[in-house]
């Protein structure tokens, strides 16, 4: 298995126990909580495709 990608999961792990935090704390619904679960995902596929070139 890849080491970046495993480090992808674990900074995706830490980010989602994070933005659970954050969530509580401004009380975010559903909708935002998607959204911000979109950004990060395709920040992140962007940044891993990057790693290739």
């Amino acid at each position: 298995m890849d080491g970046g990608l495993i480090l992808l999961v674990f900074l995706a792990l830490l980010f989602a126990w994070g933005l659970n935090r954050v969530r509580r704390a401004l009380r975010l619904g559903a909708v935002g909580y998607a959204g911000i679960m979109i950004v990060f995902v395709i920040v992140m596929l962007l940044l891993w495709g990057q790693t290739f070139r």
